[in-house]
């Protein structure tokens, strides 16, 4: 499972989300700060929907401390790139955190210090109310609408 960790990220530095999907196990949930949980198909398609949005950009992706000790493992990765609405660099640090079943990615928890981001990310803004949960409750709501929108245009194009 170390290398499905290991070929996941690097799947994600290529922006190539299909891959990315391909290790998760279909009953797959997802967390983070930005999305709250997502469940099955809807975490895969918020990658698609991250993995589009940073393609022909200056998007840059490490990734490092893979662990994994039979059911469950771990990674750090650390994501460089603009944000859209901005237009400012962000520098993002995330802990991992995955269990598995049938040999793939069963619940993924993606940890990052959300006001951190926020400042990175807004400016002012976000130093002022980055750390608030109105902050977070808001950001969900609307990184959830975005993934709707998202997921309507793949239901539409297929």
């Amino acid at each position: 499972m170390e290398d499905t960790i290991e070929n996941f990220y690097k799947a994600f530095q290529a922006l190539d989300a299909e891959t990315m999907s391909n290790y998760y196990h279909k009953d797959v949930v997802f967390e983070d700060p930005a999305f709250g949980t997502l469940k099955g198909k809807s975490a895969s398609n918020m990658w698609r929907m991250l993995c589009e949005s940073q393609k022909s950009k200056n998007f840059q992706l490490e990734f490092s401390d893979i662990t994994y000790d039979g059911s469950t493992g771990s990674a750090h990765w650390e994501a460089k790139y603009k944000f859209s609405k901005t237009g400012r660099k962000v520098h993002n640090k995330i802990d991992a955190t995955f269990k598995f079943k049938d040999g793939k990615i069963i619940h993924h928890i993606d940890d990052f210090n959300l006001h951190r981001w926020a400042k990175q990310a807004m400016g002012f803004k976000g130093l002022l109310l980055g750390g608030t949960k109105f902050f977070k409750t808001a950001l969900q709501k609307q990184t959830n609408q975005l993934l709707t929108k998202f997921e309507s245009q793949i239901k539409k194009a297929t």
